[in-house]
């Protein structure tokens, strides 16, 4: 039976986003996601992450170079005592100076790709599912492949005007969505 999942975005919920972050000493965790992820585990979710990674296209760090890091991040998950069921990334944008990684791709938020893929490589059922993310193409990607749930946490310096409608909360911090883990799993 297909299992319901807590997707996560990386930079601005997993990470505080410090802009294209590959690096440790650049690396700095939200407070309070190890303590969702955990609870997320615990009621019966699987935990995985969905990451736009632009700065690969556009030759700021390497594919290689983010794959070894995403080992490194899953590692203090684990050592958290979560183990996280995957990492989905896209290293695709259309303007990326990097050939490779020059194009528009189905898997790139706003679209639905990664969120599909996981779903279906990990068996999720999205319908039962969470997203968690900071931005509206979050949201929008989230809405797009089903997903059952999409809680947004605007950023301190969102503007005021933030498309907020394709979200169905909107929260402040991530221990608000502690509550709603339950009812989603149940619904």
């Amino acid at each position: 039976m297909p299992m319901p999942a807590l997707f996560l975005d990386r930079d601005g919920v997993v990470n505080i986003d410090h802009g294209y972050v590959v690096t440790h000493d650049r690396f700095e965790f939200v407070d309070g996601i190890f303590d969702l992820a955990r609870a997320a585990v615990d009621r019966g979710y699987r935990v995985v992450v969905i990451t736009n990674q632009s700065g690969i296209a556009r030759g700021y760090f390497s594919e290689e170079e983010f794959l070894s890091f995403t080992a490194w991040m899953v590692g203090e998950f684990r050592a958290r005592g979560v183990e996280l069921t995957g990492v989905q990334h896209c290293p695709y944008h259309r303007s990326g100076p990097v050939e490779r990684y020059r194009r528009d791709s189905f898997w790139r938020k706003p679209a639905p790709g990664m969120i599909l893929e996981a779903a279906r490589r990990y068996d999720l059922d999205v319908t039962r599912s969470m997203f968690v993310g900071d931005q509206p193409t979050d949201m929008q990607a989230a809405l797009a492949a089903g997903v059952g749930t999409r809680v947004l946490i605007p950023s301190k310096d969102a503007p005021a005007d933030l498309d907020t409608k394709t979200a169905n909360r909107v929260v402040g911090r991530l221990s608000e969505i502690l509550p709603l883990l339950t009812g989603v799993l149940r619904g």
